[in-house]
């Protein structure tokens, strides 16, 4: 089928803590959703059958609880009525963002995916209502080329997002197309969570994902296209993950990527939005990982010079490194529970400074999470205190094997190459109680290879 994903500059409020009437907030919306209707037609006219728009997309961030409420659509997230917002507009007040996006899809035939603010009021006697009487949810629509609403998912793993509520309970948000059955969704900060995202691929057995995003992103292991793609790997999906467009705030990054193939879009030099159509396969079957070339053990040798320990600090954990050194070697570094091992050749020999650090621990800032992680990264310069820095270029080629004994099944293969590009391993999967990667041949310098592995009962 044919997919499109938009990664959008939304056109954002100066001042998104000051009050407005419901008027302003509409006209600054519009501005934003007339970018959309031209992306809209213009992916139509590639014959794209889906389309997806970023988080945040069409009212920006930074509100209050209370300045974004003008913003805010009323939506009933409710199964059972059937609404077509362009063609019933009367039928609810403060519709209008969703009844433009309803139009969009109507009029260009093509199944449309937004993120935008919701209200919906609430009583006292519920329990978890909020005192002012009303919810308000970060939430994603789905229209069908009808311009039907035929899904509402409400975000569940908010990230410093004040403006908006929890929802009481997880949503698990899907649709059925002709063309490629069931779409999952949900957003953002969702991916590194057990509840809703993993289970809801599990329990539904979802092959496709729609994944509004507004990701900032950080080096060297979670970068936007570096995990999306990693998580179409992991869970054998294909995912069309639109992402906001702001540089200056760290924010690109969006794709559509299969088990096997990627095409991504990653610009943190030019301004403007990006329009990315591909044609991907339906994944129907379960791809199994290629387990031919398993990696042979450590060998124990006496009385060598092992290279030293070092902890440096990377994505806001303490890691525990090794470095890598020479042309080739065999090397092992542990923490906790977990132990990685190396091995590697340096095809491409440069005096670039390489380390092969270990994590087992609970992740605490900007979230909190429970990760076990095995990485050779590139460091920033040529002193250890440079490694785990964000670095985006590189030139060394490196073969390697990278294997762990992960006690998760939940592991994330990254493979990030110079420029912010991304590869696809050789061989991955488990073997022996290890998950392993493997490559040979980068399609350029090396800068990530990783098994980010997330244990979700610990967090």
């Amino acid at each position: 089928y044919v997919a499109a994903v938009y990664e959008h500059e939304s056109i954002l409020s100066p001042n998104p803590t000051a009050l407005v009437d419901r008027q302003s907030a509409l006209e600054l919306m519009g501005r934003n959703l007339d970018i959309y209707e031209q992306q809209v037609v213009a992916a139509a006219r590639q014959g794209a059958q889906i389309i997806v728009f970023p988080e945040d997309g069409i009212h920006g961030f930074n509100f209050t609880r209370s300045s974004i409420y003008p913003y805010l659509d009323f939506v009933l997230h409710s199964h059972s009525v059937k609404w077509n917002p362009c063609r019933e507009p009367y039928l609810f007040n403060d519709t209008e963002v969703l009844q433009r996006l309803s139009c969009m899809a109507l009029k260009n035939k093509i199944f449309l995916v937004a993120n935008l603010g919701t209200k919906q009021p609430c009583e006292h006697i519920d329990p978890h209502c909020p005192s002012d009487g009303r919810y308000q949810f970060n939430t994603n629509v789905a229209f069908n080329d009808d311009g039907m609403l035929v899904a509402t998912y409400r975000k569940y793993n908010l990230y410093f997002e004040y403006a908006f509520d929890t929802p009481p309970e997880p949503d698990y948000t899907f649709f059925d197309t002709p063309f490629a059955g069931k779409f999952g969704m949900f957003t953002c900060f969702d991916i590194l969570f057990f509840e809703p995202a993993v289970n809801l691929i599990r329990q539904y057995n979802l092959k496709q994902i729609v994944y509004p995003t507004a990701w900032m992103n950080q080096l060297p292991l979670l970068s936007a296209v570096e995990f999306q793609q990693a998580f179409a790997t992991a869970f054998n999906i294909n995912i069309l993950a639109a992402n906001i467009h702001h540089p200056t705030l760290g924010m690109t990054g969006s794709g559509i990527y299969t088990p096997v193939k990627s095409f991504i879009y990653h610009n943190m030099e030019s301004y403007g939005g990006k329009l990315i159509v591909a044609e991907i396969p339906v994944i129907t079957t379960d791809y199994k990982n290629n387990l031919e070339k398993t990696p042979s053990r450590v060998s124990e040798k006496g009385n060598e010079q092992l290279p030293p320990l070092f902890y440096a600090e990377m994505m806001y954990d303490n890691f525990t490194f090794v470095p890598v050194w020479g042309e080739k070697g065999e090397l092992q570094v542990c923490a906790n529970t977990l132990c990685c091992y190396l091995n590697y050749q340096r095809t491409v020999v440069t005096e670039e400074l390489y380390a092969l650090g270990v994590f087992d621990g609970l992740h605490t800032v900007h979230g909190t999470y429970y990760v076990q992680a095995c990485a050779l990264v590139k460091c920033g310069g040529f002193s250890f205190s440079t490694c785990g820095q964000e670095v985006t270029d590189a030139t060394a080629l490196i073969d390697f094997q990278l294997w762990g004994n992960m006690s998760t099944p939940y592991i994330f293969p990254l493979l990030l190459t110079s420029g912010i590009t991304l590869d696809f391993a050789d061989h991955m999967g488990w073997k022996n109680n290890h998950y392993f990667i493997s490559k040979n041949r980068t399609s350029s310098g090396l800068l990530t290879a990783a098994l980010y592995g997330r244990w979700y009962e610990k967090d």
